[in-house]
């Protein structure tokens, strides 16, 4: 029986909303219209939110906030999901945004402004969150309206920790925004750390009427990170790659003394050590007592162990250059290079000095590498790592990567620690779904546990991989695992690159575009896309080419084909594993 009481327009809109919600928001808007009749009027300018679980119910004046997120993994993305709900349950409207579609004269219209970002590399801010980032150091905005926090996602093991956070927190301070609570940096355990940190927001929006919190750029105390260092030895270590080729490409075998808790996607941390014969060149460069202890930031030891195992002194950072140039008062270029050049070419005056030196040194970071092994097919107490030996020059004289140097000459025996990094954006679907794998090079190391992973559950679904390097006969990494694969229907489909065995280059690319009709079907058909390896120029050329096979098969404009591809990553159907 209709209404009586509320005309057609009114009543209409009222079916509207009430049709559209959840069954958590009618819950909300029957006990909130309930509050309103018990108390015998309305209150315009207030929201009453539900019960935050204890009894307790939180008040807010604020009707809406901002909540935008920076992310490379998907962390931060997913976080600000889960705490935009909790905002939703509070009774506070949400704008949800990627910062790689937020604009930034937008901060000018807003009142409430809420980040989640994490930080890359060395202190790089991700991807998508480039353009905001470098637009708030370029372009100053009047932001003394503007009511703020950040939440920083990061590893401690890093020098620069949740550094792109801490500048974005900075720069919106020093642009006149108030932070409604102090900055909170993230360990790599970091649920619980962000729920508190929205908790604080959700008083501070109920309490507006009390002064700001004062600004501060000290971070919420940390709980501890919680993280697990596992004990293992090395049981084999070999080169993957053919006599005559260009590349070492190492298969690293690890056997834990206790199940190591992961899952097909995750990736290893190992902390390497510095070279001996680096360290005593340096110790008899300097002349300092390699026995003598030295206080840093992060340990007290001898000279030679924080040489060996505690301080990086490769490719040091710029920051780190500009303190050493600070030390002896000379001008060095804004170049990176390893220690032992620069006590070559801008040498000390003293001992005295390269203990300064010492001291400001950063910690060697961990280095994360795919696993290549599944912990259904390979047990929870092996774990495979597929490393290639990074190499460069420096003024002719060839260089390696400290880890994968270190890496590539243990012998079988050798000790080592390390812990897990989960990668919960980068997860194998339910067994029936069909999932597309590029990844050329080492790219090819967390899809070899997939693999090993869809065979031993006994998954239904197909399995498409493409996979480049440069020579078929050197070069095609577990090339009789995967000829296997394909021979007994684990592979549904392979597709190879290899760029040098013909005088035109050829690459995943190319072999993509050759079977676009049969590509984008599978994606029409729900097929899960999986990408893996370097980041430049392979993810991004991978990616315009995915994008250019959506738009013309798709007979979709370049805005719709960038929607579409949008709405697989919002899906969970194209995820990124890159370096």
């Amino acid at each position: 029986m209709q209404c009586k009481m509320l005309a057609a327009e009114r009543l209409q809109k009222l079916q509207e909303l009430v049709s559209s919600s959840t069954k958590e928001e009618l819950i909300w808007i029957n006990g909130y219209l309930s509050g309103l009749v018990s108390n015998g009027h309305a209150k315009p300018n207030t929201i009453e939110p539900t019960s935050n679980g204890n009894g307790a119910t939180a008040h807010t004046t604020v009707k809406k906030i901002t909540l935008v997120f920076g992310t490379e993994t998907g962390n931060s993305k997913r976080v600000a999901t889960q705490l935009a709900a909790v905002a939703k349950k509070n009774g506070i409207v949400t704008k949800l945004a990627g910062l790689d579609q937020y604009r930034y004269t937008d901060l000018l219209k807003e009142d409430y402004f809420f980040v989640v970002i994490s930080t890359q590399g060395e202190g790089e801010p991700p991807v998508g969150a480039k353009k905001f980032y470098d637009q708030l150091y370029q372009q100053e905005l009047a932001l003394t309206h503007l009511k703020y926090s950040v939440l920083a996602l990061g590893d401690t093991s890093y020098p620069l920790y949740c550094k792109t956070g801490i500048d974005v927190d900075a720069q919106l301070h020093k642009m006149g925004g108030k932070r409604l609570v102090p900055l909170q940096k993230c360990d790599v355990d970091y649920e619980d750390e962000a729920l508190e940190w929205f908790e604080q927001v959700v008083k501070k929006l109920g309490n507006e009427q009390l002064p700001a919190v004062a600004a501060t750029e000290t971070a919420i105390t940390k709980k501890s990170t919680g993280r697990k260092f596992y004990e293992g030895s090395i049981t084999n270590n070999i080169n993957l790659n053919d006599r005559g080729s260009n590349k070492q490409t190492f298969h690293i075998e690890i056997s834990a003394k206790e199940d190591v808790a992961y899952e097909a996607g995750d990736a290893i941390a190992i902390i390497p050590v510095n070279k001996k014969i680096i360290v005593d060149h340096i110790i008899r460069t300097t002349g300092i007592d390699s026995k003598l202890v030295i206080t840093t930031s992060k340990a007290t030891a001898t000279v030679e162990e924080l040489l060996t195992n505690q301080l990086n002194i490769c490719y040091l950072l710029a920051s780190t250059i500009k303190k050493y140039a600070a030390i002896v008062q000379q001008e060095i270029p804004d170049v990176r290079m390893d220690l032992v050049d620069l006590l070559r070419i801008y040498p000390l005056k003293d001992k005295e000095q390269f203990v300064q030196v010492i001291q400001l040194l950063s910690p060697i970071s961990p280095r994360l590498y795919s696993i290549s092994s599944s912990p259904t097919a390979h047990g929870r107490q092996e774990i495979h790592l597929t490393v290639s030996r990074h190499s460069f020059r420096v003024k002719e004289e060839q260089r390696f990567g400290l880890c994968s140097d270190f890496l590539g000459e243990l012998p079988v025996g050798t000790e080592l620690s390390f812990y897990i990094h989960k990668n919960k954006s980068f997860r194998l679907p339910a067994g029936e779904k069909d999932i597309i794998m590029i990844g050329p090079g080492t790219g090819i190391a967390p899809f070899r546990s997939f693999l090993a992973e869809r065979d031993a559950s006994a998954a239904m679904g197909k399995n498409w991989f493409f996979f480049g390097e440069q020579h078929f006969i050197t070069d095609f990494l577990y090339q009789a695992e995967m000829q296997q694969y394909l021979s007994t229907g684990v592979l549904s489909k392979i597709s190879l690159a290899f760029s040098r065995d013909q005088q035109e280059k050829i690459y995943v690319q190319q072999r993509m575009l050759e079977h676009a009709e049969e590509l984008f079907q599978w994606i029409e058909n729900g097929a899960y896309v999986y990408l893996s390896g370097t980041r430049d120029p392979m993810s991004r050329d991978v990616e315009h080419t995915l994008m250019k096979i959506i738009e013309e098969e798709g007979r979709k404009t370049a805005e719709e084909a960038h929607k579409y591809l949008q709405h697989l990553k919002d899906a969970g159907r194209y995820e990124k594993d890159v370096y």
